[in-house]
């Protein structure tokens, strides 16, 4: 299990990196155009959301994931306010792209609401996206790994269906990590509580659509980074490509739009269910923050108390 705790917090990170040169990039014949069949990390253009970003790179998302990390591993463990402090400070001078939930996080920030009132009104799927370090920390614990992630989503991104859904994939993946298949572990956790939620209805829309192409089909359910669009679409990829990983985030980049939300949670579910090995080795060796990653894995594995 080790290896594919790792390999899920590493597929979420890859994931990210791949999407970073194509990333909002809505229209897929222009996409094609530009990059051909994206297999490999690139450089984001300088007309892109990422001008300043080089190959191996995170988006906003996977930069605010390794601030995560950093936090789970310097804590052992989840706490809101080290994870608030450590999150303002990568955005009070960062280089990157700043979103409307960060721009309005922030200013609730500065408007003296706490980390358990400070999330923004909204719907994007990118508040769910950066749960990887969480479900490694407590993948053998269910009640504080669904309290750990709903508090990190709702801190930048407090809509009910955001946090549902991070608590949705968060119980998926640990599910995957004791040994169930993607497709069963989704199957066996959207009929706990989320059955009367909205998760149901996108949940058999993504599951209903694995026999279409993917381009396609997330076109038309939707490429946007709202969860009404991008959950029924992180389904599709992960039933349809269940055996593959690889193919399944190449798909997620060639399918345009918030690649990179979608992409890291079908990377972390995934990664738990395939191992390091469903990973190309290229895409290990290109990310930029690797060594920095493992450490911060490697410390949690011998940490000291929580506290």
């Amino acid at each position: 299990m080790k290896n594919n705790r790792k390999a899920m917090v590493l597929a979420c990170f890859a994931a990210d990196s791949l999407a970073l040169g194509a990333h909002w990039i809505y229209d897929t014949e222009q996409l094609h155009k530009t990059f051909g069949r994206v297999q490999a990390f690139l450089k984001p253009l300088p007309s892109s959301y990422h001008p300043r970003k080089n190959q191996g790179e995170f988006t906003h998302y996977g930069d605010q994931t390794l601030v995560l990390l950093e936090s789970v591993a310097a804590s052992n463990g989840f706490d809101l306010d080290d994870f608030a402090r450590r999150w303002r400070q990568l955005f009070g001078d960062y280089s990157g792209y700043y979103d409307k939930a960060t721009k309005a996080t922030l200013e609730n920030f500065s408007g003296g609401k706490e980390s358990t009132a400070s999330g923004s009104s909204s719907t994007d799927l990118a508040g769910t996206a950066r749960i990887a370090p969480l479900v490694y920390r407590y993948h053998d614990q269910p009640g504080p790994l669904v309290q750990a992630c709903r508090a990190q989503t709702q801190m930048t991104h407090n809509a009910p269906e955001v946090i549902d859904g991070a608590e949705f994939f968060a119980l998926v993946t640990a599910q995957v990590l004791q040994g169930a298949a993607p497709i069963a572990a989704m199957q066996e956790t959207i009929r706990g509580r989320f059955a009367k939620t909205p998760l149901l209805q996108w949940f058999e829309e993504g599951m209903g659509s694995t026999a279409a192409d993917s381009v396609a089909i997330i076109a038309r359910l939707g490429q946007s980074c709202h969860v009404k669009q991008a959950f029924p679409a992180v389904v599709h990829l992960i039933a349809k490509y269940e055996t593959n990983l690889r193919e399944a985030l190449v798909e997620c980049v060639m399918a345009g739009g918030d690649s990179a939300a979608r992409g890291m949670i079908v990377g972390m579910v995934l990664g738990a269910h395939l191992g390091m090995e469903s990973i190309p080795p290229e895409w290990l060796t290109g990310l930029k923050k690797y060594g920095e990653i493992t450490e911060l894995l490697a410390a949690l594995e011998g940490g000291p108390p929580n506290r």
